[in-house]
């Protein structure tokens, strides 16, 4: 039997629209720790010792942020955000 390894979407998210869409793919789903867990996943991506230093933020304290089951403020995900150059737009639903 061959060996496996964990899945790590990080490696995958290379190029600006890939995260865009698993962002999209993520909100859209309306479940907020699959959020944050894909904001967590495209901070790897990106370099979480960069992110720490665009965010002011410790790099330990974002990967415990946005590890599984964590409920980090608002403030710290709006920070992450800005450091991944990725905005978030409010649309009316459509019924």
């Amino acid at each position: 039997m061959g060996k496996t390894t964990e899945f790590d979407a990080a490696s995958y998210l290379d190029s600006e629209e890939m995260i865009a869409e698993y962002l999209n793919q993520a909100l859209a789903s309306a479940d907020t720790d699959l959020l944050l867990s894909a904001i967590g996943d495209v901070a790897k991506a990106r370099g979480m010792a960069q992110i720490a230093r665009d965010t002011g933020l410790g790099r330990e304290s974002l990967y415990k942020a946005f590890a599984t089951g964590a409920k980090p403020r608002f403030d710290t995900v709006l920070k992450v955000l800005r450091a991944l150059g990725v905005e978030i737009h409010a649309y009316p639903q459509a019924h």
